[in-house]
């Protein structure tokens, strides 16, 4: 059992050397030490794949079942731009699954795992706690910043499998929607023009836009009907999620 649960990690992980491996399997109560991990996982050939060995990393993926409560998981991206004056800047994105909610657009010149924990927290403060995360093989959520703040808080994170962004259709559907419907239609002369017009989308999407995946309904509209609980603002409705 252990052996198969270290390979799920493994593959889930790719990379992750024996050690954050061996503190992952301690974290689940296994009885397991670094000698006894290292042993498994050069006899499993799990070491940390190089470039060159990248397309078979992550063979195995121990998908979570479909998302049924409004605080179980959110879809994490990000997506790329630049200003009239050629300067690129980056978006980081997140959905909630059930309610196709969004949760979070933060615009920045650059946004390392820090600034991402930073907006995620701001972004439970107002809508709740999540339960998990599906999140690909990007270097700001499998650095170990990113793996203690979200084993601190409870979340499963939900790496998809490398090269196969389908796995996270939730937000690879919204960040094309982000990309159609706002980037391209704005010449930004500022990173500061760039966040107001994003975080403008970001509430029209939320309480005007018809999603089909929720019968035409606003994500809005649809979370109040699933809580049962009316036209209330979004940090009451976060409480009473609680």
């Amino acid at each position: 059992m252990l052996r198969l649960r270290l390979k799920e990690l493994a593959y889930a992980r790719p990379r992750h050397g024996y050690r954050r491996l061996t503190t992952l399997l301690q974290r689940e109560v296994w009885i397991a030490n670094h000698k006894r991990v290292h042993r498994t996982y050069r006899e499993e050939e799990l070491m940390v794949r190089t470039k060159r060995r990248k397309r078979r990393a992550a063979e195995v993926r121990v998908k979570l079942p479909p998302a049924l409560e409004v605080g179980e998981r959110w879809s994490i991206g990000f997506v790329s731009d630049q200003l009239a004056d050629g300067r690129r800047f980056r978006v980081l994105t997140a959905v909630n699954h059930v309610s196709r909610e969004c949760v979070c657009l933060k615009a920045a010149q650059s946004i390392p795992s820090q600034a991402v924990t930073q907006a995620l927290d701001e972004a439970m403060d107002v809508y709740g706690q999540s339960e998990a995360m599906t999140i690909g093989q990007r270097a700001e959520f499998v650095c170990n910043h990113f793996d203690q703040w979200a084993y601190r808080r409870g979340i499963q994170l939900d790496f998809i499998t490398p090269g196969r962004p389908v796995e996270n259709g939730i937000i690879e559907s919204f960040n094309g929607k982000l990309r159609d419907e706002c980037l391209n239609l704005h010449w930004f002369e500022s990173l500061a023009e760039a966040g107001a017009e994003i975080e403008a989308w970001r509430e029209e999407s939320n309480q005007a836009r018809p999603h089909s995946s929720l019968g035409s309904r606003v994500p809005v509209q649809y979370i109040e009907e699933l809580l049962g609980i009316g036209a209330i603002p979004s940090r009451q409705r976060a409480r009473a999620q609680t």
